[in-house]
């Protein structure tokens, strides 16, 4: 849960007056009682001035010792609660980021300003299949400089300074030294060092890792030597195992994104979605826009003669084919079982030599796929331009069954 107050500084380990009164009078109290009764008069004020200015002395040195402690403790809190809000408000906003990498970058920055002196930083991609690597989001850094360097996770000083493991914080204060010790060749080194306007000196980096496999690693980095020490691998412990649940959620709920308005089976988009996608369709001033239905012809003969699996294939094959024709510049969807739909701009003509042209080549397939449409204009009325482009797909089944009869 998002934190919504501040304690001020101003109050931790802070002891009023009544309170310092009580410990300094009660101690020397005592003192006093064991004094007069031990020794004498005079040797009892001497003795007791001694302790006395001791103990106060003592008392004051703890107490701005202790004061200090608490206040770099709350300090420390107040850095664990920022990162938590962070990852709590990204999370909470991770709808409005189009791609992970621009989650990501948002993720990397939040990283940076919460950690003191970290100047720039990074987030390297680990491909789990060939363990290589890959910059996905910097601050402060080229980019493009660093996506020139070829190297895998085995010649990272991560998994170097973790016999392999990649699960902890990693310190390095002389970022020259420990990559003197590397297998990169001299020019990625120096584009280590210098994909930034001052030279790195120190690098903080973590892995993160989802559901128990390394996703990647976040580095912080500092053009100062020893910049970072255990209390900022503490607090990077920390940043990576929210950034790991945030990222982990941010996927899922990208996960039940695609469920809801992508059609499981051909990708395209689901019924649901085109709906709802067509209230921002824009109308061309030159262009006319057509609605036509595309609806499979031989999808039962293929589940009879072949199975289902390969009805499915022929689905897919027939979604990916509009897919290619007129994704992502006109909308286009499956509308339901073996029916397909699509919003485009004309002129008609290209349009209809566009579909002549996809009716050959899904014949030419084996098993062919034949299919029947409906063209029509659409205006405003969507209602009325989808009957008549209904109407227009089934008088062409119609007119089909008709040849076929003898």
């Amino acid at each position: 849960m998002k934190t919504q107050k501040r304690v001020s500084t101003k109050y931790i380990g802070y002891l009023d007056i009544k309170q310092h009164l009580l410990l300094l009078v009660i101690p020397l109290l005592l003192i006093s009682i064991i004094s007069f009764t031990a020794f004498d008069t005079g040797s009892a004020y001497q003795f007791l001035s001694l302790i006395g200015c001791g103990y106060t002395t003592c008392y004051a040195i703890t107490y701005f010792v202790h004061r200090q402690n608490m206040l770099r403790l709350w300090q420390h809190l107040e850095q664990v609660v920022h990162i938590n809000d962070t990852t709590y408000e990204l999370v909470n906003l991770s709808s409005q980021y189009d791609s992970e990498k621009t989650f990501l970058d948002a993720l990397l920055q939040k990283a940076v300003s919460a950690i003191d002196d970290a100047e720039m930083g990074s987030i390297i991609l680990v491909d789990k299949n060939t363990t290589r690597l890959q910059f996905e989001s910097v601050v402060g850094l080229d980019i493009d400089a660093l996506r020139k360097i070829n190297f895998t996770l085995e010649e990272t000083f991560q998994f170097r300074r973790t016999n392999g493991r990649c699960d902890k914080a990693v310190v390095i204060n002389n970022m020259k030294n420990i990559n003197a010790k590397s297998t990169l060749t001299n020019e990625d080194q120096h584009a280590l060092l210098h994909a930034s306007i001052q030279p790195i000196c120190s690098t903080l980096s973590s892995p993160i890792r989802i559901d128990g496999e390394l996703y990647g690693m976040m580095n912080l980095d500092s053009s100062k030597m020893e910049a970072f020490g255990d209390y900022d691998i503490n607090l990077v412990n920390i940043l990576t195992s929210e950034a790991a649940n945030a990222i982990s959620l941010y996927q899922k709920s990208k996960k039940i994104e695609l469920l809801a308005d992508y059609d499981g089976l051909t990708g395209l988009y689901n019924r649901k979605k085109f709906d709802a996608t067509i209230l921002q369709w824009q109308h061309h001033p030159e262009l006319a826009s057509y609605i036509i239905i595309l609806d499979m012809d031989n999808l039962k003969p293929l589940n009879d003669q072949y199975g289902h699996q390969a009805g499915d294939d022929a689905l897919k094959a027939f979604a990916q084919s509009l897919k290619s024709m007129w994704h992502p510049h006109f909308l286009v969807a499956r509308y339901g079982g073996d029916e397909f739909i699509a919003l485009c701009r004309g002129p008609i003509d290209v349009l209809e030599q566009q579909i002549t042209q996809l009716q050959h080549d899904l014949t030419l397939l084996n098993p062919a796929i034949h299919f029947s449409y409906g063209l029509a204009q659409y205006n405003q009325d969507w209602s009325n331009a989808f009957k008549q482009a209904d109407n227009n797909m089934y008088s062409q089944k119609r007119l089909k069954k008709q040849l076929l009869q003898p």
